[in-house]
């Protein structure tokens, strides 16, 4: 999904419309796309970015150098002070959370008083093609694969549900946005070859499946693809962002 992530972050900040000189907070920053976008377009005055996975902090250490400092940590215990930033952003995260509530209620306690908490997160049940492909194939060849679907195991990755975490967490003004994005790839293998990869909860369920099933479920998809005459493929893909201001 990376490819994906680094297109979707500069919309996301498009929409959150900060000025410029403030201090960011990336909750959950992973290998620094959404970090890299806010270097990119938003003149912060400092970026933090944290999160619990050393392989990924490497990763963004090598891509940001010195300009995020970077933190090992939870999203429901991050190592700052109280009204540390003044922007509090998670991307692709919220839904991957034990405790969103809690992440959500600490991205407040880290930001000023008037600041804004914000974050986005891919539409699972609905708006994501490429994903709901994919699973719907699996469940009419498998029925029990139905619980391991993200529409199904991620409910915050509906607008209703995003705006009832942010305002349980005692944010206000909370405000919600779709922001699309087109997914093309050059033929079906560019579709099909990330989910060999075993990452993320679709391609570990594309390799718990023996040879013979998993050629059978690429099978269908493959069959029910909408494919262009070239053999080029066109997706959409939405994701849902909430923002909401610190209010104490």
């Amino acid at each position: 999904m990376g490819r994906w992530s680094r297109q979707l972050a500069p919309r996301f900040l498009h929409w959150l419309q900060e000025p410029p000189g403030r201090r960011w907070l990336d909750v959950g920053c992973g290998t620094g796309a959404l970090s890299a976008a806010i270097l990119d377009s938003c003149a912060p005055r400092s970026v933090i970015g944290v999160d619990p996975s050393e392989g990924f902090l490497v990763t963004a250490k090598d891509r940001l150098g010195t300009a995020v400092a970077l933190h090992r940590a939870a999203a429901s215990e991050l190592p700052l002070p109280d009204a540390a930033v003044d922007v509090a952003v998670s991307g692709l995260v919220l839904n991957f959370v034990p405790d969103a509530p809690a992440a959500l209620r600490e991205m407040a306690r880290v930001t000023v008083d008037g600041g804004r908490v914000a974050v986005y997160v891919w539409d699972y049940a609905e708006k994501m093609d490429l994903i709901r492909l994919y699973w719907n194939a699996a469940a009419q060849l498998d029925p029990a694969s139905q619980g391991q679907d993200q529409g199904e195991r991620f409910p915050l990755c509906r607008p209703d549900a995003l705006a009832a975490a942010f305002s349980s967490a005692g944010l206000r003004e909370v405000a919600g946005s779709a922001i699309d994005l087109p997914m093309h790839f050059t033929d079906f293998d560019d579709y099909w070859r990330p989910f060999l990869g075993g990452q993320g909860p679709a391609p570990a369920h594309a390799m718990s499946l023996d040879e013979a099933s998993r050629e059978r479920l690429r099978s269908l998809i493959r069959e029910r693809m909408p494919m262009q005459p070239d053999g080029t493929i066109h997706l959409a893909a939405r994701a849902w962002a909430a923002r909401g201001v610190v209010a104490r």
